[in-house]
């Protein structure tokens, strides 16, 4: 009965999008739809070519990889059958401040991955509160694991993720670890799906210099609707920009839900710092330590160090998403401050690198992180401007424009093997422009960080005249960036 009243509101939903994407078709002039007119709905200029071309070009490479590159890859890793087994399994989680249901999940399903990889294994828990260890006590029991099944516990104090991941990779370190190891390294709201372990360690044999991968994602979100379908079609869009990367064996992020790593790079002090204490040195902000961004900081450090990444598309996993906020609005914008902040503080050092390590797709992939955050932009404060100046036309064939585009975008997603939903072309939309002014506040404040479930915030003992400099010129900065590009518009409209 419940999966009855799913299908019918989601038809309901699909039917009552069309139907607004009829009446604006009705409300604009019949010329629109005319190939010889000059008003042609699909004329996109130099800004709409470039964008389309990036978004086909990561689709179809996407799409290359999944279907044709991915299953020869695998073909090959099983010829090697056993051999390509590592010597011994590292199972890192980190938890602090979650919930005892979803801690107790998550342990249950890394204790079962341990025990059903059938390889030597140690399950090392980076935790904070007594309770957590109590409650992965009472799994390890119920569960019974085989003598090959190790527990180790390492307790640190709640300062943060980075410290939390620095900590156990030190505990295993100290496990000295041959070459042949792997560590994975679990987000405490991660819950592997069955075989995810035994899908990713026998990776590092076939590539001999991918130095970390990561998985797929699936997510339960306790929270509304919108929230869900929000978070879903995040998952979905990460899904085919991982392919398309994982095609260059340059995938973007080593995300902290869950990525494995060659032992070698974990117990590396050099890696271990970058994760810990990594930092940037801004010409306006001054230095400041990175809070958040740890898979960021993992996957520069990898780049760094002359490692390759990699994306193993069918290893699942399910995260369980708390939103920060009860309000869709406030919870999401809080959370594209954390995600864009942590791409565009390693942005600059990343292009750094240079095409020669990074290859010129992966550069121009960056690249274009920088200029988005103002090309989403431009067809929205472009409508708004002529319809102001000559007709209200412009913005109805504007919405028009992004009504039939969003659908199609959506449905290319379906492709992804991630559920589609009614409210994905509306999402979509409401992510390209809140998540472009959301860059842009965020570009101009790389210093401003917080945990969206921790209450730990950076404190940089500054001064207060370097408090208000820090304040005013950023202020300064987003309004005469914003003027400027506005200035432009006004002038090409």
């Amino acid at each position: 009965m419940d999966a009855y009243k799913r299908a019918l509101g989601e038809a309901s939903g699909w039917l009552l999008f069309l139907c607004l994407l009829m009446g604006l078709a009705l409300l604009v002039p019949p010329t629109v739809f005319d190939p010889n007119a000059r008003d042609f709905l699909l004329i996109i200029g130099a800004v709409g070519i470039w964008r389309y071309s990036m978004g086909g070009l990561h689709f179809l490479r996407g799409m290359l990889f999944l279907h044709l590159v991915y299953p020869y890859y695998k073909r090959r890793l099983r010829k090697l059958g056993s051999a390509a087994d590592p010597s011994h399994v590292y199972l890192m989680v980190t938890s602090f401040r979650i919930d005892a249901l979803t801690t107790s999940m998550v342990y249950r399903s890394v204790i079962e991955e341990a025990i059903a990889c059938e390889l030597p294994t140690t399950v090392v828990c980076s935790i904070v509160e007594l309770s957590d260890e109590v409650l992965i006590k009472q799994q390890w029991q119920k569960l019974n694991p085989p003598a090959r099944v190790k527990l180790d516990f390492v307790r640190i104090p709640g300062t943060g993720k980075r410290d939390g991941l620095a900590h156990g990779f030190r505990a295993i370190s100290r496990h000295m670890p041959d070459d042949e190891s792997v560590v994975a390294v679990i987000d405490g709201d991660t819950v592997l799906e069955p075989g995810v372990v035994k899908a990713t360690v026998p990776w590092f044999k076939l590539f001999a210099n991918v130095g970390g991968l990561t998985t797929n994602e699936f997510c339960e979100v306790q929270g509304g609707y919108i929230m869900s379908q929000w978070h879903k079609l995040r998952f979905a869009q990460r899904h085919i920009n991982m392919c398309s990367m994982a095609l260059s064996k340059r995938v973007l992020t080593m995300t902290g839900r869950m990525s494995v790593f060659r032992a070698s790079v974990v117990t590396d002090p050099a890696f271990i710092a970058d994760v810990e204490s990594d930092h940037l040195d801004h010409w306006r902000l001054g230095r400041f330590q990175f809070l958040t961004g740890d898979d960021k900081s993992s996957w520069y450090s990898l780049m760094r160090l002359g490692y390759d990444t990699f994306y193993v598309p069918d290893a699942a996993i399910n995260t369980v998403e708390h939103p920060p906020e009860k309000s869709f609005i406030k919870a999401s914008r809080k959370l594209m401050f954390r995600w864009y902040g942590n791409n565009l503080r390693q942005n600059s050092r990343a292009l750094a690198l240079g095409p020669r390590r990074l290859g010129w797709f992966t550069s121009v992939v960056l690249f274009d992180q920088r200029l988005s955050m103002w090309t989403c932009l431009l067809g929205l404060v472009a409508a708004i401007i002529a319809s102001l100046k000559y007709s209200i036309t412009y913005l109805l064939v504007y919405l028009l424009w992004i009504g039939i585009t969003r659908l199609v975008l959506t449905l290319l997603l379906s492709l992804s093997g991630h559920p589609i939903g009614p409210a994905y072309p509306l999402i979509l939309y409401y992510n390209q422009i809140v998540g472009a002014l959301v860059k842009i506040y965020v570009f101009f404040r790389l210093d401003q960080q917080s945990w969206t479930r921790q209450s730990t915030k950076l404190d940089r003992g500054l001064n207060r005249y370097q408090r208000l400099f820090n304040t005013w010129s950023s202020r300064a900065m987003t309004f005469s960036a914003a003027s400027v590009f506005v200035a432009v518009l006004l002038t090409i409209v």
